[in-house]
């Protein structure tokens, strides 16, 4: 199986290879050329040339997400191969991520993420808030691999890095201010303030984003909330404050704070309910609640950043951070308005960075090392509220199981990366990462018979009262006596390394090939009903053969094919009780995979003012182990094969400069969960147009954006709590009915955006 798929990849990079001289030849003969911009990334955490990094990577720049109306960090999974980028089941900021089959579904606290967020090179270690709306962006970054060692854990499916703006130094202003369907607003200003010429600077930037609903909560339990389903209610800010107290000296101080209160999100009945008379919706957007609608993810982080540039080949840099989330949220599982299913729950994290860094470079190496320490606390409780089964069943006021704990870790990591050149064509990539890692969990989990919220004034109904209203069923027993006073411990250590080596067959021309390994942590289950053991970390090797060209100043083409083992994957095992109530829950390391595939981006500029890009991503995924209860079916979130084909023309006038875009992305068909062929999504392709403008001195510019067009309706998320019997019909599932829900990606949109620099 491995040796057919290895023929079909190397069959794969001869076809290309051909394509190439192909393409070469004909770009040759072209009467009108033009030169490639050259596109700067730090991937490597030191600034490098797109084309001189061995490694699989997307960058998207601040122009081309402007002119293509890129408002929100999910909408980037549209350019870069094999890689998903969606909002989360019931929020409008949790943030699904996987690339090449990596990465985690379930956004429970104690869940590591098997892609990592990076704003400014600061870790976001939770899915909250991740959904993140572009604010003074420079570029987006999109490594696709594992990244442990330059980026550590938690990073074996790739790593997403948003890089702001930088300052000028000039005083200057943006206003903008954004309408569209659905009665969308937006309104932006950012800005910098020289306080000391040359030395001192300030740059602000805030945002506030609003739109009505895409449908509506058709039945409410509580009639006087706001029904609007899928709105946006969202207000971002950001603060910088510059220092150049010498030429070869630079701090940076970072703060940004968002509030989402945006309506939690209903799903979409694809079934019937068997206890109301509630139909299926018309609108796959609109839904039916017992819960109230609001929900709010609040983010506050610091951020600085030292940089001393002690000589021309040595740069030492001090990085950290402060950051701190809050989420109380609703979601209604069974989306009725009966307390069938549902699930009111909050989350809490904070998480303090540090990493000192030193870059290294001389005419023949180049060297990036550094230590890296991490301080997280993560914690939460949800209520899952059978009150439907507990009045009818068991004749009491209700029913809930109870879930409450935290799962912290503290972690330490040194690394080093050296590129050395063998000789003037060839050089190697030496890199290691160790890391040491320690978690502490509990975990409060047990069943009241009531309806239980997690803070009062939800609902009408019993409220908790401060602390846990079950026992305390994960720790430790510190004095022998039977009880659970003490948090579960386990830690791990890690050695992740990379090797590679690259041949620049000449300016234009590279190919390279690499081995890696990326590890995401082991954790303790956050739903555990007994005293389990934490599970180990999952582990990835990738082998990768690469090739970065430049063709005749006119075509740019990257080719990357990639292998990878996916060990020890942690899955969780779902095992209800005979009598409906139980949901015992054990989380182990209990299957394999792998996978093989290639991934192709392509940008041929016909002329000066004509431009065509092309990006593929293909996987073959298999699963090699498959010790999960359920079985795995197969990778979630993960397409065999994604592709984008875009163009872009300029058209020069005397009023300004006109640019058009016109784009078609493809997702083939994939499934939503591991363990369920009852949420799966069909291959489907949306359109995107756009036109933008810009005056001729610049101060004044405009876009229209359409988005979807086509107005396809696709699967990003939902909820699989039903049964199947042997004849294919289907059976009531946890809380006794057949729960099967769907969230979905946004439909036609079209916005007009007017923005005026000064």
């Amino acid at each position: 199986m491995k040796a057919s798929q290895f023929n079909r990849t190397a069959c794969a990079i001869a076809v290309s290879s051909v394509l190439l001289v192909s393409t070469q030849s004909y770009a040759q003969e072209a009467d009108e050329q033009s030169g490639l911009e050259r596109i700067e990334i730090t991937a490597r955490k030191t600034v490098e040339s797109l084309q001189e990094v061995p490694v699989a990577v997307t960058s998207i720049g601040a122009a081309e997400l402007s002119e293509k109306g890129i408002s929100v960090l999910t909408e980037v999974q549209q350019f870069s191969p094999n890689t998903t980028l969606q909002t989360s089941r019931g929020t409008n900021s949790t943030l699904t991520a996987f690339i090449r089959g990596v990465g985690q579904q379930d956004p429970l606290w104690g869940y590591e993420p098997g892609v990592g967020i990076y704003i400014d090179d600061v870790y976001m270690a939770r899915p909250q808030g991740a959904v993140l709306d572009l604010l003074d962006v420079e570029r987006i970054e999109v490594l696709r691999g594992p990244q442990g060692t330059l980026y550590g854990k938690n990073t074996i499916g790739g790593a997403v890095k948003y890089v702001t703006k930088a300052m000028t130094g000039d005083a200057n202003f943006n206003l903008e201010a954004t309408i569209g369907n659905y009665s969308r607003f937006d309104a932006k200003i950012t800005g910098q303030i020289p306080v000391i010429q040359d030395k001192v600077y300030f740059g602000f930037g805030y945002a506030d984003l609003s739109r009505d609903g895409y449908g509506e909560f058709l039945q409410s339990a509580l009639p006087d909330q706001d029904r609007e389903n899928y709105n946006k209610d969202l207000w971002a800010a950001r603060a910088t404050l510059e220092i150049h107290p010498a030429d070869n000296l630079f701090i940076r101080l970072n703060w940004d704070k968002t509030e989402d209160d945006s309506n939690a999100k209903g799903g979409f009945r694809l079934l019937p309910s068997l206890l109301t008379d509630a139909p299926v919706p018309d609108s796959v957007y609109d839904s039916y609640t017992s819960l109230p609608t609001f929900n709010k993810v609040e983010l506050e982080g610091f951020s600085w950043l030292v940089s001393w540039d002690v000589n021309d080949d040595l740069q030492l840099k001090y990085i950290g951070s402060s950051r701190e989330s809050y989420s109380p949220t609703n979601i209604d599982f069974d989306n009725t308005a009966l307390d069938i299913f549902d699930v009111p729950a909050e989350y809490d994290d904070e998480n303090t960075t540090n990493e000192l860094q030193v870059n290294y470079r001389q005419d023949s190496y180049s060297l990036v090392g550094g230590l890296y320490l991490y301080d997280g606390e993560s914690c939460g409780n949800f209520d899952a509220i059978l009150g439907f089964l507990g009045r009818a069943a068991f004749g009491v006021p209700g029913l809930t199981r109870e879930v409450t704990g935290c799962n912290n870790s503290e972690s330490w990591a040194a690394y080093a990366q050296a590129s050395i050149d063998v000789s003037e064509k060839l050089s190697v990539t030496l890199g290691a990462r160790y890391t040491d890692e320690e978690k502490q969990a509990t975990v409060n989990n047990g069943l009241v018979f009531a309806n239980v919220y997690p803070s009062t004034g939800w609902v009408p109904g019993y409220v908790r009262p401060d602390g846990p209203l079950v026992p305390q069923v994960l720790g430790t027993d510190t004095d022998g006596d039977g009880v659970l006073d003490a948090p579960s411990k386990a830690d791990w250590s890690r050695f992740t390394p990379r090797i590679g080596v690259e041949y620049q067959v000449d300016r234009d021309l590279m190919f390279f090939a690499s081995y890696s390994q990326g590890f995401k942590s082991g954790t303790f289950n956050p739903r555990a009903t007994v005293n389990e053991p934490a599970v180990d970390p999952e582990i990835v090797d990738s082998f990768e053969i690469g090739m970065k060209s430049e063709w005749n100043d006119n075509l740019r083409a990257n080719i990357t094919l990639f292998s990878l083992d996916h060990k020890d994957r942690q899955y969780i095992g779902v095992v209800p009780g005979d009598d409906g109530t139980e949901l015992n829950q054990f989380l182990d390391n209990v299957a394999e995979t792998s996978a093989n595939g290639i991934e192709v981006e392509i940008t041929y500029a016909a002329t000066d003012n004509l431009t065509f890009d092309f990006a593929l991503g293909y996987i073959d995924s298999k699963i090699e182990e498959n010790n999960a209860v359920p079985p795995l079916l197969g990778l979630s979130n993960t397409p065999d094969y994604t592709f984008n084909l875009a163009t872009n023309y300029v058209l020069e006038s005397d009023v300004g400069d006109f640019v058009f875009n016109a784009g078609y992305y493809y997702r083939d068909d994939y499934r939503l969960f591991e363990t369920s062929d009852l949420l799966l999504q069909d291959g489907f392709g949306i359109l995107n147009l756009s036109v933008s403008w810009q005056s001729v001195d610049g101060d004044w510019y405009a876009s229209l954006h359409g988005k979807n067009l086509n107005d396809k309706e696709y699967l990003v998320g939902g909820y699989d709590f039903v049964g199947v019997a042997e004849d294919g019909s289907f059976l009531p599932g946890l809380g006794g009915d057949q729960t099967l829900i769907g969230y979905y990606g946004d439909p036609r949109t079209v916005q007009l955006t007017v923005g005026y620099r000064f």
